[in-house]
């Protein structure tokens, strides 16, 4: 879509959309997710809609897959550029674990992820990709500046150590989303930790 210069009302009417869109397709997942919920939940009507996402459905998956990686990285940035010790490890944990529970134990990127998905909103799974990537390079980074203050020991390769981190996030947060139970993720966090003291 080629990139148009919105008013203020506009923005925030667009922005309006996307969020509620995030809200149903957190609540319902990306393959329930109607155009008509969500012009209930924003209160727009379907010329505001295809207004803003001339390309219908797709298009506005993929702005929500964008406003909610930025903003995951965004926070994941943020705390992780504060890690100066395992206390901020812990803190980090502990909002990572409180994020889920505000949002019912569901995450509004997983359904992106999913094989269907990527097969019809091939520009949405490549958000996603990216994201998956950006995130690890910040774990990597994160791990880094723990190591150089010596709380990880010196021969950890924190690149592994970063991928092995992520992948167990992203299998906590699965089996968080099919057990209803965030004992996994908070597990897959905790035995990083251990395993990575010196």
């Amino acid at each position: 879509m080629a990139t148009r210069t919105l008013t203020r009302k506009g923005e925030q009417t667009r922005r309006r959309i996307v969020l509620g869109a995030s809200a149903e397709i957190l609540e319902s997942g990306v393959e329930e997710m109607r155009l008509e919920d969500i012009m209930a939940r924003t209160a727009t009507s379907k010329g505001q809609l295809f207004h803003y996402f001339p390309g219908g459905r797709e298009e506005l998956v993929l702005a929500v897959a964008r406003h909610e990686t930025e903003q995951a990285l965004r926070e994941q940035t943020a705390a992780f550029r504060r890690f100066d010790s395992w206390a901020g490890w812990q803190r980090w944990r502990d909002d990572m674990v409180a994020w889920y529970h505000d949002r019912g134990l569901r995450c509004p990127l997983l359904g992106l992820l999913n094989a269907d998905a990527s097969r019809r909103m091939p520009e949405a799974q490549a958000v996603m990709v990216a994201f998956m990537a950006d995130w690890q390079a910040v774990l990597i980074e994160g791990l880094r500046r723990l190591q150089a203050t010596g709380y990880v020991a010196a021969h950890v390769d924190v690149e592994k150590a970063g991928a092995a981190l992520l992948a167990g996030l992203q299998g906590g947060i699965l089996l968080m989303i099919t057990t209803k139970r965030i004992d996994h993720l908070e597990a897959a966090i905790d035995q990083a930790a251990a395993a990575l003291r010196a």
